[in-house]
């Protein structure tokens, strides 16, 4: 089969459209995760009463379930049951900050529990308070040794915008699919959409490379 470029420039447009709002999920999805990330792991990590077990059920549903899953609940199941009923674009953005969530939440507890006891112990020594010397002496190393695992997950999180196809959601994949629907060349439609995806990951990767030269991780 001849690969035909025309097809790839003419696709170049609709493409971009859902690189766009690839990139708008992925963005807003893990700001949201991320914060919920760092409060869940720190309710688990200091074993906050009731907040620990909250968080814990939290992080362990969300784990045990597929976020194709957690995204047709969300988009098809919550109106029904409760009456809650949002756009597409909204509901992949609130299911991919949960999603994520769970996932940073245990890369926050791995990283503060990773802090030698020593250094804590030395900081009350010292007269800090407790709340001091998370913020002084536990909260910058554990942020080092976070990046590289928070790295790998915005990765995954920016790929999983894909699977928003099975709620109508126009992302990068879901603009694939409907070129080809109208076009019929599936190799050059889905060689330029993984090429875009290439791109998107490989810019996330090397920016996170250089944020850890510039953190001199430990």
């Amino acid at each position: 089969m001849e690969f035909q470029y025309d097809v790839v420039l003419n696709s170049m447009p609709q493409l971009m459209k859902g690189v766009k709002l690839t990139i708008e999920i992925t963005f807003y999805g893990l700001i949201g995760g991320t914060l919920l990330g760092i409060l869940t792991g720190l309710f688990q990590a200091y074993k906050v009463p009731v907040l620990n077990w909250i968080a814990f059920t939290y992080v362990a549903f969300i784990r045990g379930t597929p976020i194709v899953v957690q995204a047709m609940f969300v988009y098809f199941a919550l109106p029904l049951a409760l009456g809650i009923r949002m756009n597409a674009l909204n509901a992949a953005i609130m299911v991919l900050s949960v999603n994520a969530g769970a996932y940073i939440a245990e890369i926050v507890r791995g990283a503060v529990l990773s802090i030698n006891k020593g250094l804590v112990d030395a900081g009350l020594a010292l007269g800090l308070s407790r709340l001091q010397v998370i913020m002084s002496v536990v909260g910058p190393l554990a942020f080092r040794r976070m990046i590289p695992p928070l790295g790998n997950q915005f990765i995954i999180s920016l790929k999983d915008t894909s699977l928003f196809i099975v709620i109508g959601v126009g992302e990068l994949t879901r603009q694939g699919q409907e070129i080809m629907a109208s076009t019929f060349r599936a190799l050059e439609v889905w060689t330029a959409v993984a090429i875009l995806y290439m791109v998107m990951t490989t810019t996330l990767a090397l920016s996170l490379r250089l944020l850890e030269r510039r953190m001199k991780i430990l």
